[in-house]
């Protein structure tokens, strides 16, 4: 019976062993083919999880990474808000200053956005002017303002073909995973709704002009655009919110900005065609993204004012 009982013993701490050291020797081999063949064979490697449906950060195909929003990041800033994209962030300031109006639009001022992605975001981006990436989203953001009419550029006018306020929007990339118009999209909204402007009135006498701090007004936002991009695999595959690796993987990106009306503010599809019934598929989602986007702007706008 003891000599049994020794022998029991004995087999259940093999047990023990191949469960303690060999499944996870088998676990990290497993891994390390994984690795290699997602570095050799890349585009093979999403399209074997594309066709399961997902992704390899566990995502389905139409899932956006977890978004915040925070409002009011910059104390220095005249608007300011930080929004986080799964690994991507961006950090966008609104300063306010003066200017005279347009000469073509007197009664009208400025939204001037600038979308800057430094070195400190990621390794691909370097040193010096913009690349072509940073004018392409600053152009990109710029078409936003003027097509969706964010704000009326009347309400900029403080005294006609006088003086009016321009607002420069400094749209920067602290950490760069893909689909940074998406970002820079809600990171200006959130921005633009936390500025307040003073009350500016024209001494006649002298000719100046005179701020009231102690009279602020938050901006007229008139539209709430916001962005929905996809990642278009082998011409047809469509994924939602792509990383860097799946821009660098896929055929080609598509950007779709939508109002809380579902009109169609600006598409960004650089060399890219698709079906009707594709670009209509990005249409619907860009309507539920909006939705989703709205409302955790609006939480976040309710829960600062009722601190």
């Amino acid at each position: 019976m003891g000599t049994r009982f020794l022998f029991d013993s004995v087999g259940a701490e093999q047990a023990r062993v191949l469960e303690t050291e060999i499944a996870p020797a088998q676990t990290q081999a497993r891994e390390k083919m994984a690795a290699g063949f997602k570095t050799v064979e890349p585009l093979e490697f999403y399209r074997r999880f594309l066709k399961e449906n997902c992704r390899p950060d566990g995502r389905e195909l139409g899932e956006f990474r977890t978004t915040t929003v925070n409002i009011g990041s910059v104390s220095t800033a005249d608007g300011s808000a930080l929004v986080k994209l799964g690994n991507t962030a961006v950090i966008c300031g609104i300063k306010a200053e003066f200017a005279a109006p347009p000469p073509d639009a007197p009664d009208k001022g400025y939204v001037v956005p600038n979308v800057d992605l430094p070195p400190l975001c990621s390794s691909r981006f370097r040193s010096g002017p913009p690349g072509e990436e940073a004018q392409v989203a600053s152009q990109f953001i710029a078409d936003v303002i003027e097509n969706s009419q964010i704000i009326p550029k009347e309400d900029l006018c403080i005294s006609p073909g006088k003086l009016s306020w321009v607002l420069y929007c400094d749209l920067i990339c602290l950490d760069y995973d893909g689909n940074i118009l998406d970002a820079c999209t809600c990171a200006l909204l959130a921005a633009l709704k936390n500025v307040q402007l003073p009350e500016v009135t024209i001494n006649e006498e002298t000719a100046l002009a005179e701020v009231n701090l102690k009279k602020k007004r938050y901006l007229n936002i008139r539209t709430h655009p916001v962005a929905t991009s996809f990642a278009v695999f082998d011409d047809t595959l469509l994924i939602v919110d792509p990383t860097g690796e799946e821009e660098h993987l896929a055929t080609g990106t598509l950007t779709v900005v939508m109002d809380e009306e579902g009109k169609l503010c600006c598409l960004h599809k650089p060399g890219i065609g698709l079906t009707g019934a594709k670009l209509q598929d990005c249409l619907s989602r860009a309507v539920t993204r909006h939705k989703e986007i709205k409302k955790l702007m609006d939480e976040v706008i309710k829960s600062m004012k009722a601190k």
